[in-house]
């Protein structure tokens, strides 16, 4: 790691520790722009100190975690606690790919100074009400299975995707995201979502009938599509290469919306790096979907929101906590004959 960071022009290891315990010292010494944090260290729970120090000296934290099931949970709940990003460390055969293993962390790092870190505050959820203090819900559910809802993030994604989801009523659209992550990571992803939000979150399979009340995800191995069969919408995997060096892509999954559900599709882009995403939501645009992004101030990286505004793809720019009101007011005022009252 400090090999791969020392060889970028732009950055400088300032300081490496083998534990918390020294790393708490370094940090107060050396000041670093963007700490990575392995998952997994010696004298301390990496979440503990995690914890700690995103309450006392919140920075920029990219995580380091293991492919394995226990590594994507611990990764899902270091996300919660604050962390900007994560990677995973390289497999014993990454010698072929090591130069995209280098971009990969660089980019990621690049991504995390830029972050906009804010205290951590206590939330509460309850399952069945979603988290304390959001916004009203609108008062007509949807129950429509001709609209569909939309979503794509990257850097910052999993917590902004969680509070979408946690507002969204149990009879809301169908719900299609596409989050940047890795194979193993985007199960453990859904299965937490699954257990906060009144609605199902799965990690798509493909070949599901897409359901309202129910959110599928795209696994880290696929590009998620929408798709048809009869009258019905269904998901489809693909995996073909990379696009805009994702797999899972976001504009993959835009631009099957435009295709398949036109007029009918809202599209949601949430905070993340780069520009994946942007010229599938113009086609959806131009397809007659309405789309939303979430706005700078509250974006952890606003990269992929700002390339989607500056091509013109989005209707409305909006705070994070009120995207979901947003979108289902739209919802409510545009839905079809099925809406129920």
């Amino acid at each position: 790691m400090s090999e791969i960071i020392g060889s970028q022009p732009d950055m400088e290891v300032v300081g490496v520790a083998p534990d918390p315990l020294v790393a708490r010292d370094l940090i107060k010494q050396t000041n670093p722009d963007v700490l990575t944090l392995d998952v997994e260290m010696p004298k301390m729970d990496g979440l503990d100190f995690l914890e700690k120090l995103m309450r006392l000296r919140p920075m920029p934290v990219l995580m380091v975690s293991s492919l394995t099931e226990r590594g994507s949970e611990i990764t899902m709940r270091a996300l919660e606690l604050g962390a900007v990003d994560f990677v995973t460390k390289p497999k014993l055969s990454i010698k072929s790919g090591m130069q995209e293993y280098t971009d990969l962390i660089a980019d990621k790092i690049r991504a995390a100074s830029k972050a906009r870190i804010k205290p951590r505050m206590a939330q509460v959820v309850d399952a069945n009400k979603g988290p304390v203090g959001e916004l009203p819900m609108v008062r007509n559910p949807l129950t429509s299975s001709e609209k569909l809802i939309i979503i794509g993030a990257s850097t910052g994604g999993t917590e902004a995707i969680k509070n979408f989801l946690v507002q969204m009523p149990s009879d809301c659209p169908g719900i299609l995201i596409t989050q940047h992550m890795p194979e193993g990571f985007t199960r453990s992803f859904a299965k937490r979502l699954d257990g906060l939000c009144k609605i199902s979150v799965m990690e798509a399979a493909g070949g599901e009938r897409v359901l309202p009340g129910h959110a599928y995800i795209a696994p880290g191995h696929s590009h998620l599509l929408l798709a048809r069969s009869g009258a019905n919408y269904v998901t489809k995997l693909d995996d073909g290469p990379p696009v805009n060096r994702h797999r899972p892509s976001v504009d993959v999954l835009f631009r099957s919306a435009a295709t398949f559900a036109g007029k009918n599709a809202v599209g949601v882009i949430l905070t993340g790096m780069g520009k994946d995403g942007a010229v599938g939501m113009l086609e959806m645009k131009n397809a007659g979907a309405y789309n939303f992004a979430q706005d700078e101030a509250t974006c952890v990286v606003f990269g992929m929101p700002r390339e989607a505004i500056a091509v013109g793809a989005t209707h409305e720019v909006g705070p994070l906590n009120e995207l979901p009101s947003k979108v289902l007011n739209y919802l409510a005022t545009h839905g079809s004959r099925a809406l129920r009252v």
